[in-house]
């Protein structure tokens, strides 16, 4: 189970690294946005709305 507020602070703040998805364990999603700029920031963006929305306590 993952904290949605951890990957949301994540998100916030690293996102365009992809800091996020990689606590999440989706690492080769986390390395696209790694050398993307979270996916030029609109995947960002996206991740921290669906994010904000998901319960406390998540499977990912």
């Amino acid at each position: 189970m993952k904290d949605k507020w951890i990957a949301f602070f994540l998100c916030l703040f690293l996102g365009v690294l992809g800091i996020h998805k990689f606590y999440e364990e989706k690492v080769l999603l986390g390395v696209v946005y790694l050398f993307t700029g979270g996916l030029c920031g609109i995947g960002w963006l996206i991740d921290l709305i669906v994010l904000f929305f998901k319960p406390r306590h998540y499977m990912p």
